[in-house]
């Protein structure tokens, strides 16, 4: 159902593949960003990316129960995270490997970026999930 491609002419990427191929026919689930708020829309780890970056991947995780798919069936995420220092993205990166998004593993981008959406924030996650089939 997905295939996961490393392009054996680039170099080869730590924790994520190039691309994911789906065959036509598969439902997908293109995800709104992903964001550091509990279900009260509280702020979750003021001032701390790795806190930020751990709910993050949890609301992830519900927004794709939702939709009836899980982790392992994520073909594409976008990370952004606001800084410039690369031991910050890495240290978000980590998180990102940790939580399963790298079993795949899924395509991904990280992007540094001057601000994001809630007072606040530091790290959103946007995504795209096949949902499989039911048995």
């Amino acid at each position: 159902m997905i295939q996961r491609v490393t392009t054996p002419a680039l170099f080869p990427p730590p924790t994520y593949s190039h691309a994911s191929v789906v065959e036509a026919g598969t439902k997908l689930a293109f995800l709104a960003g992903s964001v550091p708020l509990d279900a009260q829309g509280g702020l979750v780890g003021e001032g701390d990316p790795v806190r930020q970056a751990q709910q993050v991947i949890a609301n992830l995780e519900e927004q794709l129960r939702a939709v009836g798919s899980d982790l392992a069936h994520v073909l594409a995420t976008d990370v952004y995270v606001v800084s410039q220092e690369t031991s910050v993205l890495s240290a978000v990166w980590e998180v990102v490997e940790a939580s399963g998004l790298s079993t795949g593993p899924h395509s991904s981008t990280l992007i540094g970026v001057a601000c994001l959406g809630y007072s606040g924030q530091l790290v959103e996650i946007t995504a795209t999930a096949a949902i499989p089939e039911e048995a």
